[in-house]
Order: C-alpha cells, then sequence, then structure tokens
C-alpha cells in the first residue's frame, strides 16, 4: 500500500533577521531524521517540498543523510500559512506568542472569508496538494513531503473529521522533524500515525521544539 510522509521542517530562527532559515538545532533535527529515514529502508517514490527555505534545507540535509540522490520537485500548496500575518490581521492582546497564534488561528478559521490568504483557500490548496500528490503514487511506494506545522494540521485534522478547532491543536503539537504517516487505498487516504518524533530523541529534550 503506497504511504506518505508528511515531515515537518527544522527549527528555523525565530531570533534572526530572517525567520525562514534553518536554525543549528534545525540542521540536528533534519540530520537526525535523515538517518532515520535510512534505518526504515524506504521504497522511496515521489519526494516533495513547499518553497520555503526552511522546507527545502530540511530536505537536502535529511536526504543527503539518508543516502537517498533525489532532488525534490517543489509545490507551494505545501507552503506554511504566514503567521506573521494572521497575528496582525486578527490581533489579540496579551499572552504568550502560542497563545496569540491558536487566538488569531482561531478567528482565521471562523471567519467565513473565501479567497486568497483565507483559511478556505489555504484548506482546499493543501487537500489539492495531497491529491496530486497520491495520483503519482506507485504500489509500495513511499512519498516524503517536506513542509510545516499548519499544512501538516490541515491535513491530518480533515483525515479524522476532526472540526477547525482540531486543526489548531494539532498545529499546535507538531514537533520539529517529525513525521506523520499517511496510508492511500481503494478506500482513500487515512492517517496511521501523528507526530513521531522518537528519532530526536537521542539528540535530548533541546531538540524537542515547535517553531
Amino acid at each position: 500500500m503506497p504511504t506518505i510522509y508528511l515531515i515537518r521542517h527544522g527549527k528555523a530562527s525565530p531570533e534572526a533577521a530572517d525567520y525562514d532559515e534553518l536554525s543549528p538545532t534545525g540542521y540536528e533535527q533534519a540530520r537526525l531524521l535523515g538517518a532515520e529515514l535510512k534505518r526504515r529502508g524506504l521504497a522511496a517514490g515521489p519526494v516533495v517540498s513547499g518553497s520555503l527555505r526552511r522546507q527545502r534545507q530540511t530536505a537536502e540535509t535529511a536526504l543527503a543523510e539518508a543516502g537517498l540522490d533525489v532532488r525534490p520537485s517543489v509545490d507551494e500548496r505545501w507552503n506554511e500559512y504566514d503567521h506573521l500575518h494572521l497575528l496582525g490581521r486578527y490581533p489579540t492582546g496579551e499572552g504568550s506568542l502560542q497563545q496569540r497564534l491558536d487566538a488569531s488561528l482561531t478567528s482565521w478559521t471562523a471567519s467565513g472569508e473565501r479567497g486568497e490568504g483565507s483559511w478556505t483557500s489555504f484548506r482546499a490548496g493543501v487537500r489539492a496538494g495531497l491529491d496530486a500528490l497520491t495520483s503519482r503514487l506507485g504500489r509500495g511506494e513511499t512519498a516524503l513531503v517536506f513542509t510545516s506545522a499548519g499544512v501538516i494540521g490541515a491535513v491530518c485534522s480533515a483525515l479524522l473529521g476532526a472540526p477547525d478547532s482540531g486543526f489548531v491543536a494539532m498545529n499546535r503539537v507538531v514537533v520539529n522533524g517529525s513525521v506523520s504517516k499517511l496510508v492511500h487505498g481503494r478506500g482513500g487516504t487515512q492517517l496511521l500515525s501523528f507526530n513521531d518524533h522518537a528519532h530526536l530523541e537521542q539528540g535530548g529534550p533541546e531538540l524537542m521544539t515547535y517553531r
């Protein structure tokens, strides 16, 4: 049965001038991810990345460590929502960054807006990206998708039939460098495991990051 690994990028650089760069921690997460992919001995099929640098840098590092000589195709439908734009568009006042982001995401998903930048458009784009990928998968192949927490949360919550609040909850806990596993068959696509990050535990608690 074809399998899809949704892989979250490594830790970005929130303290730097450009957030969209892997931090040293992010590179180590990507390296350990690659070692885990090699250990699993996957029958690698399509490899896809969003166009964000942190996603592409994670892919390059992990694939090199796994010994997979493949250049990912780039599909912007796997890109993350713009969290800074959402925080500005749906201001929430006080609280931690996570609390403010959760509140902004809740307002975003409940707004009922349509068009570019809306939750409806984001969710539809993610679903279209997934459908395009599953149509390319051969029997027994595993597709690797290097993407972000919001995309993973959107896919997994939809497959579970969860309400929009489920997306917000899943988005909150996706670990950098984690793997969520989908299987695709005659009955459609199903979520098999979510947010697997056991391969990061050997690096200690500092590798358990969410940004």
